[in-house]
């Protein structure tokens, strides 16, 4: 089953300036989920870093079924992030044993950087919706929302 032609996984941490605006939702994007937008872009004026997503679904999940923000502290968000990177890089790295339409690029996520509250809470909840959406087990912990 090929997943290319109705998925796009791409998530990348950017080193980028700080100038770079992002795109904010319309109301009629947000009333559209998935038809109009499906690529979740976060940057700040504060933060030197990224994170874009691209899954169809994942805006409308994220604002609809995921935890608050708030929910998860930073500390406990960065060290599952940790997990999930380290692990989701290894798939990237042996597509005959993953399926390579799920894991197609590698994560830039280096352990020793503070990406901020925002990025590790919309990297964290990807990783658990696309663990509940595909069926995929990265660590030893069920995800669950």
């Amino acid at each position: 089953m090929r997943y290319l032609g109705l998925l796009v996984v791409t998530i990348l941490l950017l080193f980028s300036c700080k100038s770079q605006s992002s795109k904010s939702m319309t109301e009629d994007e947000r009333a559209l989920g998935t038809k109009v937008s499906d690529t979740v872009r976060m940057t700040s004026d504060d933060s030197e870093y990224e994170i874009i997503i691209i899954d169809p679904g994942f805006n409308i999940w994220l604002q609809s079924t995921a935890r608050p923000r708030g929910y998860y502290t930073q500390s406990f968000m960065e060290a599952r992030n940790k997990l999930y990177v380290q692990e989701w890089n290894l798939r990237v790295m042996q597509p005959q044993v993953y399926d390579p339409n799920l894991y197609e690029l590698q994560i830039d996520y280096d352990r020793r950087l503070d990406y901020g509250y925002e990025l590790n809470y919309k990297l964290y909840n990807y990783f658990i919706y696309f663990q509940l959406k595909y069926d995929q087990r990265l660590t030893q912990f069920v995800p669950r929302i």
